[in-house]
């Protein structure tokens, strides 16, 4: 069933994510700060655009955010011309943008003040995920309002689940940040090793890739990463800014991180080798350069 829909952020991921909700028939209404982004978006996709939030939000059943960062949200959200100022009674307005859990039980509460509902709902799956509609979601948020949604992320996601109450899509989209810093920290250190010994690589790979090493960083990651190749995907400096969050969480919550400490400061390293822009898979060039 068609719904009228707002999505806030063409970024990588948000252009193609709001795209596949045009293509399944909803009426979409965008906005981005840079308007020209938005009139891309119009001309690839129809549906219409809006000059600021709470004019896409206006009449809106479902209205989609995917921001930067905890300050974006908020702006969007609370601001003078925020989607909060327009949001009608009983409208669902799911995050995408990976931030704190703080900030999205503070939206929630703000919502549920007003009249309307709001679901964290941050995505793993990167860039490629969105465009070929494969995202995996891990929402937090009242029940009744994400059975609502679901249906309607499903346009670009295969996997969506709600986790609990608000703030839990963002505290179990930390541990898939903690899990992956992990992961690619590891493979960059066997591909490293394996270069020094002599191996050939993709020998290696195919036969380790079929047993418990794999992972799906080594099934899609391994060659670009040896060949120096780290314009896939997810950015460096948007994995430091997910770190820090799990990170500053687990100084509240008690939990021990030192590994992921350890990952991050080598993420800073690739910033300061003029890596920001690279994908998180770049760790490996750290080795390459000692």
């Amino acid at each position: 069933m068609s719904s009228k829909v707002a999505f806030i952020g063409l970024g990588v991921m948000g252009f193609p994510m709001a795209g596949h909700l045009a293509r399944a028939g909803h009426e979409v209404t965008v906005y981005n700060r840079t308007a020209a982004k938005a009139a891309q978006w119009q001309q690839t996709y129809g549906g219409a655009t809006a000059p600021t939030p709470d004019l896409a939000a206006r009449e809106a059943e479902f209205v989609f955010l995917c921001v930067g960062n905890d300050d974006d949200l908020r702006h969007v959200c609370l601001g003078p011309d925020g989607v909060f100022t327009t949001a009608g009674p009983d409208t669902v307005v799911v995050d995408h943008t990976t931030t704190s859990a703080e900030v999205a039980r503070e939206l929630a509460a703000k919502a549920s003040e007003i009249g309307f509902h709001f679901i964290d709902a941050p995505v793993s799956g990167g860039q490629a995920g969105a465009e070929n509609g494969k995202l995996t979601v891990m929402a937090g948020g009242n029940a009744k309002a994400y059975a609502r949604a679901e249906p309607i992320i499903r346009s670009y996601a295969a996997s969506v689940r709600l986790l609990g109450p608000s703030g839990y899509g963002q505290l179990t989209k930390m541990v898939n940040q903690i899990c992956i810093a992990g992961l690619v920290q590891g493979l960059s250190e066997g591909i490293h090793f394996a270069k020094r010994a002599g191996l050939d690589i993709a020998a290696v790979i195919d036969v380790i890739s079929k047993g418990a090493a794999s992972s799906w960083q080594m099934q899609n990651r391994w060659e670009t990463m040896q060949n120096n190749q780290f314009d896939f995907g997810f950015a460096v400096d948007w994995m430091r800014k997910d770190l820090g969050i799990a990170l500053s969480e687990a100084e509240s919550n008690g939990a021990q991180l030192p590994i992921t400490r350890i990952v991050d400061g080598y993420y800073a390293e690739i910033q300061n080798m003029g890596g920001n822009r690279w994908d998180t898979s770049s760790l490996i060039a750290r080795l390459e350069k000692l």
